[in-house]
């Protein structure tokens, strides 16, 4: 599986990989302590420094994959059509009372996810029936096989990678 990322994800992959590495000399020496506290069956501390240096190299496993396998995207787009880190307004058709609905969205790369913050990523259903489309353009949306739904394309507003967007952890 390849990952369409930029240059600032993969520059804030690094950056954290490098934390990470840092940070795993101290978590297998905190694992070392809290073995040497006795009983292991009973030692909530041992499991515990056990369980955070498993997620520590979990997400160093993690983001060397996904450097390894990015391809690089580029963010510049064309005037009007909807690009990556654009802010893009939309209307909804189909709501619950009947009156279109608007709401502005960030369409992002998957690393930058964040739906609470309206940052959608361009692989989502959304992202992908509106990426490279044009302002004024109906799209469908296809979430699965059964569920779709209409959405109009109102404005674009281009927009620029922002190294400020965090990535996503799990």
């Amino acid at each position: 599986m390849h990952n369409e990322l930029t240059e600032v994800d993969i520059q804030k992959m690094k950056e954290e990989l490098a934390a990470r590495k840092a940070a795993a000399p101290k978590l297998r020496e905190a694992v070392k302590e809290a073995r040497a506290l006795g009983d292991l069956s009973e030692n909530d501390e041992y499991r515990s420094a056990k369980r955070e240096l498993g997620r520590n190299n979990s997400r160093i496993r993690y983001l060397e994959n996904m450097i390894k396998t990015a391809i690089i995207v580029k963010t510049d787009s064309t005037e009007g059509v909807v690009g990556l880190f654009d802010e893009i307004e939309l209307q909804y058709e189909d709501t619950e009372d009947g009156e279109p609905e608007t709401r502005k969205i960030r369409l992002v790369t998957t690393l930058r996810n964040d739906v609470f913050n309206n940052c959608i990523s361009k692989e989502s259903p959304l992202g992908r029936a509106i990426f490279g489309r044009r302002v004024g353009e109906r799209v469908i949306v296809h979430v699965n096989d059964k569920v779709s739904y209409p959405v109009i394309i109102k404005s674009v507003t281009k927009g620029h990678d922002d190294p400020n967007l965090p990535i996503t952890g799990y």
